[in-house]
C-alpha cells in the first residue's frame, strides 16, 4: 500500500467581483462571488480540500474579507507581492495573463516558494492604517 502523501496548494486570483481558486495540479478552476456568500463558498471548498499552503496577492485591498475569512478559518494564508509572482511566472515561461492562468501560478508559488503566513493582524492593522490614510486626506 503506497502511502504517498500529496500535498495540496491553494492559489486565488483576487477581483474586484470575483475570487478564482485552483487547488489542484490538474489546473481546473472554481470561481467564487468577492462578497459574503461567495467568501463563505471559498471557505468551505478550501477547508475540503485541506491545502498545506494557499497563496493570494495583495490586490489593493479586494483580497482582504477573503483573507480574514479563511484565517479565521483556521486556514494557512499568504498574501505576496504581486511583482514577485509576476517574475516567477515569467520564469517558469508563462507570459499570457488571464484571472485563471493567475490562480495556477499562484498555486504553482504556493507549493515552489512556500512564502510566510499572513497573520490576521496583519490584515487588522492593514486596515487601521488605511483607515487612518483616509481620515488624515
Amino acid at each position: 500500500m503506497d502511502s504517498t502523501v500529496i500535498e495540496v496548494f491553494a492559489g486565488i486570483d483576487v477581483c474586484k467581483g470575483s475570487l478564482e481558486v485552483c487547488t489542484s495540479e490538474t489546473g481546473r478552476v472554481l470561481s467564487f462571488h468577492n462578497d459574503k456568500r461567495g467568501v463563505r463558498a471559498l471557505v468551505g471548498h478550501l477547508r475540503g480540500a485541506q491545502p498545506e499552503l494557499i497563496v493570494t496577492e495583495a490586490s489593493g485591498g479586494y483580497e482582504r474579507t477573503a483573507v480574514t475569512a479563511l484565517i479565521t478559518a483556521g486556514l494557512p494564508v499568504a498574501v505576496v507581492n504581486p511583482r514577485q509572482v509576476r517574475e516567477f511566472a515569467r520564469a517558469t515561461g508563462t507570459l499570457a495573463k488571464t484571472d485563471a492562468i493567475d490562480a495556477r501560478i499562484l498555486r504553482r508559488f504556493a507549493a515552489a516558494i512556500r512564502p510566510d503566513l499572513h497573520r490576521l493582524a496583519d490584515a487588522l492593522e492593514q486596515e487601521l492604517s488605511d483607515l487612518q490614510h483616509v481620515a488624515d486626506s
